[in-house]
This record gives structure tokens, C-alpha cells and sequence, in this order.
């Protein structure tokens, strides 16, 4: 019987279901919206890259969009979901020292880069347990 029901602490089929669905699509919703300005605003998106000392910042920002566009959006449909999960584990571990580093940031950004930092390491958290999991039923992959 597919009730919000528990046997064990495990919910019922249907409800994990739903479940791996609806954190699937707001675990994704950051990148997807993120991807989709660095497109909007790629100059600015190349500039800011530039300005952390990185080379090519053109092919980083193309880098960057495909890897959170692309990869929300499979993680969203669930269509090689651990490997978008594996993918944005690697862009998390890269790009969150380097644009959040609040141990060295400005007085007035210490805060700012603190939350984006740990939020970032909460979202890691969120990709290591899609990628163990697997992205549930609803999904492209199907489990």
C-alpha cells in the first residue's frame, strides 16, 4: 500500500518516490537558474572569473554553464543522475574554495562568503547522496 505510511522508518514506495522527485528538482533548481544567468550574462560572468586570477575565463564561463545547466537539467529529469551528481561533486570541490573563500575575503564579504561557502558544502552533501542513491523511480533512469 503506497500511504505516507512507515515500516521501519522506511516510507512507502510511493512517497519515496515523490520525495526523490521533489529533491531532485530543488537540489537542481540552484544550478539551473545559476547556469541559466551565466548565459544571460556572460560577459560579466567571464570578468568576475577573470578577476579570481583564473586563465581563459571565456572557456571557464562556457565550462561553468554547461556543467550547471546542463547538469541541473539532468539531474532534474533524472537521466544519468549520478553522473551529473559526480560531475557537480567535482565542480563543488573546485569552485568553492576559489569563489568562496571567506578565510581571505574582504572584511565586508566575510559573512557573505561564509554562508555561500557552507551552502555549498550543504549542496556537496545533497550530490554525494544523489550519487548513492540514485535519482528514485520517477525518473529518466528509473532508479
Amino acid at each position: 500500500m503506497n500511504t505516507l505510511t512507515m515500516n521501519n522508518a522506511v516510507p512507502a514506495t510511493g512517497t519515496r518516490d515523490l520525495a526523490s522527485l521533489i529533491g531532485r528538482i530543488l537540489l537542481a533548481a540552484i544550478f539551473v537558474q545559476s547556469g541559466w544567468s551565466k548565459i544571460t550574462g556572460f560577459a560579466g560572468t567571464a570578468g568576475y572569473i577573470a578577476s579570481q586570477g583564473l586563465p581563459f575565463a571565456e572557456v571557464l564561463t562556457a565550462l561553468t554553464i554547461l556543467i550547471e545547466l546542463g547538469g541541473g537539467l539532468l539531474i532534474v529529469i533524472g537521466w544519468k543522475t549520478r553522473w551529473a551528481a559526480l560531475a557537480m561533486i567535482v565542480f563543488l570541490i573546485v569552485i568553492t574554495p576559489i569563489f568562496h573563500g571567506y578565510w581571505s575575503a574582504p572584511a565586508d564579504q566575510v559573512m557573505s562568503q561564509y554562508i555561500n561557502f557552507w551552502k555549498n558544502v550543504s549542496i556537496l552533501g545533497g550530490m554525494f547522496m544523489l550519487y548513492a542513491a540514485g535519482p528514485g523511480r520517477w525518473s529518466a533512469d528509473k532508479g
